[in-house]
Protein backbone atom coordinates (compact mmCIF):
# COMPACT_ATOMS: atom_id res chain seq x y z
CA UNK A 1 0.00 0.00 0.00
CA UNK A 2 1.07 3.61 -0.49
CA UNK A 3 2.48 5.74 2.38
CA UNK A 4 -0.28 8.23 2.97
CA UNK A 5 0.96 12.25 2.61
CA UNK A 6 1.35 13.51 6.27
CA UNK A 7 1.38 17.29 6.55
CA UNK A 8 3.64 18.87 9.33
CA UNK A 9 3.30 22.94 9.71
CA UNK A 10 6.31 24.66 12.02
CA UNK A 11 4.99 27.76 14.03
CA UNK A 12 6.16 30.29 16.47
CA UNK A 13 7.30 33.55 16.36
CA UNK A 14 10.16 35.54 15.16
CA UNK A 15 13.58 33.98 16.18
CA UNK A 16 11.73 31.06 17.77
CA UNK A 17 14.04 29.04 15.99
CA UNK A 18 11.79 26.94 14.20
CA UNK A 19 13.28 26.87 10.42
CA UNK A 20 16.70 25.54 11.13
CA UNK A 21 14.83 22.02 11.91
CA UNK A 22 13.06 22.41 8.78
CA UNK A 23 16.02 20.31 6.86
CA UNK A 24 16.87 18.42 9.96
CA UNK A 25 13.58 16.55 9.87
CA UNK A 26 12.79 16.49 6.17
CA UNK A 27 16.38 14.59 6.10
CA UNK A 28 15.17 12.35 8.53
CA UNK A 29 11.97 11.46 6.89
CA UNK A 30 14.00 11.03 3.31
CA UNK A 31 16.35 8.72 5.43
CA UNK A 32 13.05 6.81 6.56
CA UNK A 33 12.26 5.70 2.92
CA UNK A 34 9.84 9.10 2.33
CA UNK A 35 9.35 11.69 -0.56
CA UNK A 36 9.17 15.48 1.13
CA UNK A 37 8.33 18.62 0.03
CA UNK A 38 9.78 21.19 1.80
CA UNK A 39 7.59 25.09 1.66
CA UNK A 40 7.08 27.88 3.48
CA UNK A 41 4.54 30.54 3.74
CA UNK A 42 4.03 33.42 2.70
CA UNK A 43 5.34 31.64 -0.56
CA UNK A 44 5.80 28.14 -1.46
CA UNK A 45 4.78 28.98 -5.07
CA UNK A 46 5.89 31.44 -7.94
CA UNK A 47 2.93 33.86 -7.22
CA UNK A 48 2.97 33.28 -3.46
CA UNK A 49 6.66 34.53 -3.39
CA UNK A 50 5.38 37.30 -5.14
CA UNK A 51 2.91 37.98 -2.89
CA UNK A 52 5.52 37.47 0.19
CA UNK A 53 7.50 40.50 -1.05
CA UNK A 54 4.66 42.81 -0.42
CA UNK A 55 3.65 41.08 2.78
CA UNK A 56 6.62 41.63 4.29
CA UNK A 57 7.85 45.03 2.81
CA UNK A 58 4.96 47.14 2.44
CA UNK A 59 2.44 48.83 4.78
CA UNK A 60 -0.91 48.29 4.27
CA UNK A 61 -4.00 47.72 6.13
CA UNK A 62 -4.88 44.59 8.07
CA UNK A 63 -7.74 43.48 5.91
CA UNK A 64 -5.68 43.74 3.11
CA UNK A 65 -2.59 41.90 4.90
CA UNK A 66 -5.15 39.19 5.28
CA UNK A 67 -6.53 38.96 1.83
CA UNK A 68 -3.15 38.77 0.43
CA UNK A 69 -1.63 36.25 2.65
CA UNK A 70 -4.76 33.62 1.56
CA UNK A 71 -4.76 34.61 -1.40
CA UNK A 72 -1.14 33.61 -1.39
CA UNK A 73 -2.33 30.16 0.47
CA UNK A 74 -4.76 29.09 -1.96
CA UNK A 75 -1.87 29.33 -4.79
CA UNK A 76 -0.06 27.09 -2.43
CA UNK A 77 -2.47 24.64 -1.35
CA UNK A 78 -3.74 24.25 -4.69
CA UNK A 79 -0.46 24.31 -6.82
CA UNK A 80 1.95 22.64 -3.86
CA UNK A 81 0.60 21.09 -0.77
CA UNK A 82 -2.44 18.86 -1.75
CA UNK A 83 -0.93 17.26 -5.07
CA UNK A 84 2.48 16.80 -3.22
CA UNK A 85 -0.41 15.15 0.02
CA UNK A 86 -2.30 13.50 -3.13
CA UNK A 87 1.39 11.87 -4.30
CA UNK A 88 1.57 10.40 -0.62
CA UNK A 89 4.39 12.67 0.33
CA UNK A 90 5.51 14.59 3.57
CA UNK A 91 5.06 18.18 3.02
CA UNK A 92 6.82 20.79 5.82
CA UNK A 93 5.46 23.94 5.90
CA UNK A 94 7.68 26.73 7.57
CA UNK A 95 4.50 28.53 8.66
CA UNK A 96 0.60 27.88 7.59
CA UNK A 97 -2.99 29.31 8.60
CA UNK A 98 -2.08 29.20 12.35
CA UNK A 99 0.31 32.22 11.66
CA UNK A 100 -2.23 34.33 10.07
CA UNK A 101 -4.56 33.89 13.60
CA UNK A 102 -1.51 34.51 15.91
CA UNK A 103 -0.09 37.55 13.43
CA UNK A 104 -2.91 39.35 11.84
CA UNK A 105 -5.76 38.26 14.40
CA UNK A 106 -4.13 38.39 17.78
CA UNK A 107 -0.86 40.48 16.98
CA UNK A 108 -2.98 42.85 14.52
CA UNK A 109 -6.35 42.71 16.13
CA UNK A 110 -8.04 41.82 12.91
CA UNK A 111 -11.72 39.97 13.34
CA UNK A 112 -11.20 36.57 14.23
CA UNK A 113 -14.52 35.47 12.55
CA UNK A 114 -13.49 37.15 9.08
CA UNK A 115 -10.33 34.81 9.15
CA UNK A 116 -12.32 31.86 10.49
CA UNK A 117 -13.92 32.32 7.12
CA UNK A 118 -11.62 32.84 5.07
CA UNK A 119 -9.73 29.85 6.59
CA UNK A 120 -12.61 27.66 5.47
CA UNK A 121 -12.84 29.25 1.89
CA UNK A 122 -8.86 28.89 1.16
CA UNK A 123 -8.24 25.63 2.84
CA UNK A 124 -11.43 23.69 1.04
CA UNK A 125 -10.10 20.79 -1.29
CA UNK A 126 -12.71 17.73 -2.65
CA UNK A 127 -12.16 15.53 0.01
CA UNK A 128 -12.94 18.40 2.81
CA UNK A 129 -10.58 21.01 4.81
CA UNK A 130 -7.04 20.75 4.28
CA UNK A 131 -5.75 20.92 8.12
CA UNK A 132 -1.82 20.02 9.03
CA UNK A 133 -1.52 16.43 10.61
CA UNK A 134 1.12 17.79 13.15
CA UNK A 135 1.89 21.48 14.10
CA UNK A 136 5.01 21.97 15.70
CA UNK A 137 4.86 25.11 18.19
CA UNK A 138 8.09 26.50 18.59
CA UNK A 139 7.66 28.56 22.13
CA UNK A 140 9.92 30.69 23.57
CA UNK A 141 9.78 34.27 25.32
CA UNK A 142 9.45 37.45 23.16
CA UNK A 143 12.10 38.78 24.64
CA UNK A 144 14.48 36.07 24.43
CA UNK A 145 13.17 35.63 20.26
CA UNK A 146 14.00 39.67 20.09
CA UNK A 147 17.36 39.07 21.11
CA UNK A 148 18.41 36.20 18.55
CA UNK A 149 17.03 38.73 16.00
CA UNK A 150 19.02 41.58 16.99
CA UNK A 151 21.55 42.35 14.23
CA UNK A 152 21.24 38.85 12.73
CA UNK A 153 19.93 40.39 9.20
CA UNK A 154 17.95 43.82 8.28
CA UNK A 155 14.63 43.10 9.73
CA UNK A 156 11.18 42.62 7.68
CA UNK A 157 8.36 44.65 8.62
CA UNK A 158 7.22 42.36 11.32
CA UNK A 159 10.29 41.20 12.91
CA UNK A 160 10.98 45.42 13.64
CA UNK A 161 7.59 45.68 15.63
CA UNK A 162 7.88 45.80 19.19
CA UNK A 163 8.30 43.23 21.96
CA UNK A 164 4.74 43.94 22.82
CA UNK A 165 3.28 43.17 19.57
CA UNK A 166 5.41 39.84 19.30
CA UNK A 167 3.74 38.97 22.95
CA UNK A 168 0.29 39.33 21.64
CA UNK A 169 1.86 36.95 18.39
CA UNK A 170 2.44 34.09 21.29
CA UNK A 171 -1.00 34.53 22.52
CA UNK A 172 -2.28 33.81 19.53
CA UNK A 173 -0.19 30.62 18.98
CA UNK A 174 -1.30 29.88 22.80
CA UNK A 175 -5.20 30.12 21.98
CA UNK A 176 -5.21 28.27 18.77
CA UNK A 177 -2.95 25.40 20.62
CA UNK A 178 -5.59 25.56 23.05
CA UNK A 179 -8.39 25.24 20.28
CA UNK A 180 -6.40 22.03 18.30
CA UNK A 181 -4.68 20.55 20.87
CA UNK A 182 -4.50 17.04 19.35
CA UNK A 183 -2.22 18.17 16.93
CA UNK A 184 -0.21 20.61 17.98
CA UNK A 185 2.92 20.01 20.00
CA UNK A 186 4.32 22.46 22.24
CA UNK A 187 8.14 22.91 22.41
CA UNK A 188 10.44 24.60 24.42
CA UNK A 189 12.39 27.03 21.73
CA UNK A 190 14.61 28.28 24.50
CA UNK A 191 16.19 25.10 25.00
CA UNK A 192 19.48 24.11 23.29
CA UNK A 193 18.82 23.29 19.49
CA UNK A 194 19.81 19.64 20.21
CA UNK A 195 17.26 19.00 22.93
CA UNK A 196 14.23 21.41 20.55
CA UNK A 197 15.68 18.39 18.05
CA UNK A 198 15.27 15.81 20.19
CA UNK A 199 11.61 16.69 20.73
CA UNK A 200 10.83 17.28 17.06
CA UNK A 201 11.77 13.73 16.41
CA UNK A 202 9.60 12.36 19.25
CA UNK A 203 6.78 13.96 18.20
CA UNK A 204 7.05 12.57 14.80
CA UNK A 205 7.91 8.99 16.21
CA UNK A 206 4.67 9.36 18.76
CA UNK A 207 2.77 8.72 15.61
CA UNK A 208 4.37 6.61 14.33
CA UNK A 209 6.03 8.46 11.17
CA UNK A 210 9.68 7.89 12.20
CA UNK A 211 11.47 5.30 14.58
CA UNK A 212 12.81 6.69 17.97
CA UNK A 213 14.39 9.84 18.59
CA UNK A 214 18.22 9.39 18.35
Amino acid sequence: MAASGVFITFEGIDGAGKSSHVAALADAFRASGRVVTTTREPGGTPLAESLRGLLLHESMDPLTEALLMFAARRDHVLTVIQPALSRGEVVLCDRFTDATFAYQGYGRGFDLTTLQTLETWVQATPGGRLEPDLTLWFDVPPVVAAARLAGARSPDKFEALPVTFFERVAQGYAERAKQSGERFVRLDGARTPEAVWQAVRAACAARGWLKGAH
